[in-house]
């Protein structure tokens, strides 16, 4: 069973309880396969841990607004993305936001630097790595890291920025 399944079943996902960027282009996506308009807001960061962000020090710059709010998606109860089922997230590989696709792959503007250490890989099959049983590879990572930050790019180009 595919790891993002399992945690979803538990309420465990990394869509729950997290603030899950979107950027304007995700909007459209998201739209366009839903018919949704209610389901992102702008709202400060849940955590001040995610302003921390010395690695990627534009991303802040690209995400946060003038006072201190970014736009995500919104969170039904207990935390949970409005998006997430019991047998994980009701989107699309190609319609959801691009920091979601390429979760648990870890980035910087510059490069992929990584991967998360909180998918609890001890419940993945012996033998089968993260990515594989994600159905993920670094070679989309890669192009989806590039697509957010042309993305990012040209919101900040197109929106007040932040301080």
């Amino acid at each position: 069973m595919q790891l993002c399944v399992q945690c979803a079943s538990r309420d465990t996902a990394c869509c729950v309880a997290r603030d899950i960027f979107v950027t304007t282009a995700d909007i459209r996506r998201i739209y366009e396969f839903s018919g949704a308009t209610d389901f992102y807001e702008y709202r400060k960061p849940l955590s001040a841990d995610y302003l921390d962000q010395h690695d990627d020090p534009r991303w802040n710059v690209y995400t946060v607004q003038l006072d201190g709010s970014r736009r995500v998606l919104r969170q039904g109860p207990a935390g949970k993305c409005v998006f997430l089922a019991a047998n994980g997230c009701r989107l699309t590989l190609s319609v959801r936001p691009l920091v979601c696709r390429l979760h648990p792959v870890e980035y910087t503007e510059r490069r992929i630097t990584g991967l998360a250490s909180e998918c609890p890989s001890e419940l993945l099959p012996t033998g089968v790595g993260l990515l594989e049983n994600l159905c993920m590879n670094l070679a989309d990572a890669e192009k989806w890291r590039l697509q957010l930050y042309a993305e990012l790019r040209h919101d900040w180009t197109t929106q007040p920025k932040a301080a």
